[in-house]
């Protein structure tokens, strides 16, 4: 699929440093997880030359057990969790040519691999556990499951009362970024949704997977996790979704992941 792309990836061979990065993520992973992926983790493999983060996918098995295997961008191991944000939070601004805006996500200094590690593991523990549905084509109405009632319409449309014509523009729902002199705005639109972040809303997997990772980083893992917008080094704009009363009132649902 890379290749097809226009890419060259290659796989990247781990050194003793960055194997025990990829185990301390093991690690700091949920109950739930541990036990799904003992169960359905086939591989993971980690390539240099990748388009995106990772990729989580379900390999054509004969057995009727559901296998996976994720696939991590290398690089990944070079960052932590703030600097890999930032990152992501930043593709789907564009810059002014002033550069007197900025945006930087405050998620600690773990890992970046420990919030990817578990932001794709929930893909597997979704897809396993049906905690969202899975059907065949994104916009089949389906019955909804007590995760995506009320929140979502179908598997990439959320429900009436959280389209926002401003969010509908940004990256993650229309695939183009929208000026960074937006963000401001963008957050402020945010906020007023159950969603805990931008890519939440690109789909109801993306939203229980950002959702459990965001919740898990700041709850279990004690780290800090939001957003700041700032122009001409003055704050403009701060979102922090485990402070939003909507996203709060999800919360109970997660609560699967941390029985023993």
């Amino acid at each position: 699929m890379f290749r097809e792309a226009g890419l060259k990836p290659v796989n990247r061979t781990l050194t003793t440093a960055e194997k025990e990065k990829v185990s301390n993520a093991f690690a700091h992973l949920t109950p739930l997880h541990q036990r799904i992926l003992k169960q359905h983790l086939l591989s993971i493999s980690f390539m240099d030359n990748m388009p995106n983060t990772a990729l989580t996918s379900q390999l054509d098995t004969s057995g009727a057990t559901k296998m996976f295997n994720i696939t991590f961008r290398a690089s990944l191991l070079e960052e932590n969790i703030s600097q890999w944000a930032t990152w992501k939070e930043n593709s789907c601004f564009t810059p002014t040519a002033d550069s007197s805006y900025q945006l930087r996500v405050e998620g600690g200094s773990m890992d970046a691999i420990v919030y990817v590690l578990m932001h794709e593991a929930t893909h597997i523990v979704d897809a396993v556990t049906g905690i969202t549905p899975h059907p065949a084509e994104n916009d089949t109405i389906v019955e909804p499951t007590l995760y995506t009632k009320n929140i979502w319409h179908t598997a990439n449309r959320p429900a009436e009362a959280y389209i926002d014509t401003l969010l509908e523009q940004t990256r993650f729902r229309s695939g183009k970024s929208v000026p960074i002199s937006m963000a401001p705005y963008v957050y402020s639109q945010l906020s007023k949704t159950p969603f805990a972040s931008l890519y939440s809303m690109a789909a109801w997997s993306e939203d229980i997977a950002e959702l459990a990772t965001i919740y898990h980083l700041t709850t279990k893992l004690n780290q800090p996790f939001y957003i700041v917008v700032t122009k001409n080094n003055v704050e403009l704009a701060r979102f922090e979704p485990m402070k939003n009363a909507l996203v709060r009132q999800r919360l109970d649902q997660l609560s699967a992941f941390y029985k023993s």
